[in-house]
């Protein structure tokens, strides 16, 4: 199979989508598949043995690391001789319309995939009055689609409550082996809790970001003195969350790759996510085959992950004190937190990549081209 992409964002950012994309590329490679994937200027040549073509963009104003290409940017040309079987568009914002204009004159089938809520971004940005234009663009696009892939449940109640057709799963694996309770580091965990080894770790992984709440953890450590916090990510909002936390017994790490993501995840007690408009979060995952119990917002992909009393808590993203009150019942019992921690890597083993990637596979043969349809013939 044939497949092009066109993606807002590739690696070298770090984040769900382009370390999906990235591994994606590579299953594709490994399972004799061919991709072309169109991306922002500053991605790399190749990946996985698969083109990539980079195209220039400007920053968005919001997110700086997301460069936006001009929907006009003519692809068709590159679309024909590279002859795929479907057009796949990745959060399609502006490249993405590029690659609709390209696919529809060529007549190949379009898929596309819903990655992040930027309607509920608007709402917590005091941006409200945006929804209703930004469902509606969303409308017109998805909606030209033959396969909406979104990766949640919950995701996929929010896109057809609000008029997006032709839904379709597509969730997110873990690889088991990188995200492990074996990786625990006694090391890792002294300079996590800044030498207070005794004490309960609690752990944050991913954007620093407004969209993210981070400062909704700051009132657990004026609750609890019995407790740190381990900050692993970067972002804009760094400084700021950094002046917020003075003072308190939190770590700021940067951002964490590899092995050292790894150990950072299983030396730590406790996983707490307070972000509200997650799609899917892959971090959560992480956490959970790391065995680590999670505490997350009850929104969003996340409700597909945790299971509550089971695996971690789910608290009211919108009350202040149902995230202590989760905090207070995982902490008061080891022997709990312990249980919930091996519940959540029962659960999360379940999730390989291969084998999402090889149903997202099974999903691409149901659209034909042209192009495949003559090499049939």
């Amino acid at each position: 199979m044939r497949i092009a992409y066109f993606t807002e964002t590739f690696l070298p950012n770090i984040d769900g989508v382009a370390l999906t994309l990235a591994r994606l590329l590579t299953h594709l490679n490994n399972n004799g598949h061919r991709a072309l994937l169109f991306a922002p200027a500053g991605s790399p040549a190749r990946y996985a043995n698969q083109r990539v073509i980079s195209l220039p963009g400007i920053a968005f104003p919001l997110y700086p690391e997301i460069k936006l290409v001009s929907p006009m940017t003519d692809v068709s040309g590159e679309l024909r001789r590279f002859q795929p079987d479907l057009v796949h568009l990745v959060n399609p914002v502006s490249l993405g319309l590029a690659g609709l204009q390209a696919a529809r004159s060529l007549q190949i089938p379009l898929a596309a995939s819903f990655h992040t809520d930027i309607a509920g971004f608007a709402r917590r940005w005091g941006l409200g009055i945006f929804q209703d234009v930004i469902w509606s663009y969303l409308r017109w696009v998805h909606n030209q689609m033959e396969l909406n892939f979104c990766p949640s449940n919950p995701t996929a109640e929010l896109l057809q409550n609000n008029g997006i057709q032709n839904l379709r799963l597509w969730s997110r694996g873990v690889d088991a082996h990188m995200f492990h309770p074996l990786h625990r580091h006694a090391e890792t965990r002294k300079f996590l809790c800044a030498g207070d080894i005794e004490t309960t770790l609690l752990l944050y992984v991913g954007r620093l970001s407004p969209e993210k709440r981070i400062h909704h953890l700051r009132p657990l450590l004026d609750r609890f003195s019995n407790i740190r916090l381990a900050v692993v990510g970067d972002g804009p909002a760094r400084s700021e969350l950094e002046r917020q936390f003075a003072g308190t017994r939190t770590i700021f790490c940067g951002a964490l790759r590899g092995s050292e993501l790894s150990r950072a995840y299983a030396s730590a007690d406790a996983f707490v996510f307070p972000s509200a408009n997650e799609t899917f979060g892959n971090v959560v995952l992480e956490a959970m085959a790391s065995g680590l119990p999670v505490i997350a917002a009850d929104q969003g992909g996340p409700r597909d992950l945790v299971v509550p009393g089971e695996s971690g808590f789910l608290f009211d993203s919108d009350d202040p004190d149902d995230l202590i009150d989760c905090a207070q019942q995982l902490l008061e019992s080891p022997d709990r937190m312990r249980r919930m921690g091996t519940r959540g890597r029962q659960l999360a083993t379940s999730r390989s990549w291969h084998s999402v990637f090889q149903q997202l596979l099974i999903d691409y043969e149901t659209l034909q081209s042209p192009f495949h349809l003559k090499q049939a013939v």
